[in-house]
């Protein structure tokens, strides 16, 4: 497995941990932001993340008939844990802000689902696919990340991450003041049209 020294030395070569001034999907804002997408173009980096999760997914959850990731940042993870653990793979899409099923895709009764995302940080898109989840009867087992920077104790406790961060973050009306005189960036997807 791939230690968390090795892990941080991996997220700056590959420019995937970002210094700034950041307005996360959630709306809070952070001093750092991890840009998985940088570590994911690069396969020879990204494959020892991945391999390094899925061993741990493994060990943790014994029996798991479904990965669920939501879009966009959770698809490429998802899609390798399910590859290396030989597990069936879906995604789901915001459709008029709300997560739904597509193409097919679908969730049978009383099977275990695992959700597998890129970056759980308020945690809000992992509790969302727990609303699929249950909306089809099935059983959430856990959740599964690269990066763990949550602060949400609902589900804290049932995650499984490559890396666990602790990173500040920050209402607008609480700004630290050296955050207040950087430029802000906005580098999420959820609020793109």
């Amino acid at each position: 497995m791939l230690s968390l020294k090795n892990s941080l030395k991996v997220l700056k070569k590959t420019n995937a941990l970002l210094k700034g001034h950041f307005v996360l999907s959630s709306g809070l804002h952070s001093a750092h932001y991890v840009q998985c997408a940088k570590l994911l173009s690069q396969p020879k980096f990204s494959k020892k993340f991945i391999n390094s999760l899925a061993i741990k997914v493994k060990k943790k959850f014994k029996k798991i008939d479904l990965i669920l990731s939501p879009a966009m940042g959770g698809i490429i993870v998802g899609y390798e844990i399910g590859r290396i653990l030989s597990i069936e793979t879906i995604f789901c899409e915001r459709v008029n802000k709300k997560f739904t099923l597509r193409r097919g895709f679908s969730i049978k009764k009383n099977s275990r689902v695992l959700i597998v995302e890129d970056v759980i940080t308020t945690g809000k898109s992992s509790l969302e696919c727990v609303k699929l989840i249950k909306k089809f009867k099935a059983k959430l087992i856990g959740f599964a990340c690269l990066i763990d920077r949550s602060n949400n104790e609902n589900i804290k406790d049932k995650i499984i991450s490559q890396v666990e961060l602790k990173i500040p973050t920050y209402n607008k009306k609480d700004l630290p003041d050296q955050l207040k005189k950087i430029p802000i960036t906005k580098p999420g997807s959820r609020f793109l049209r």
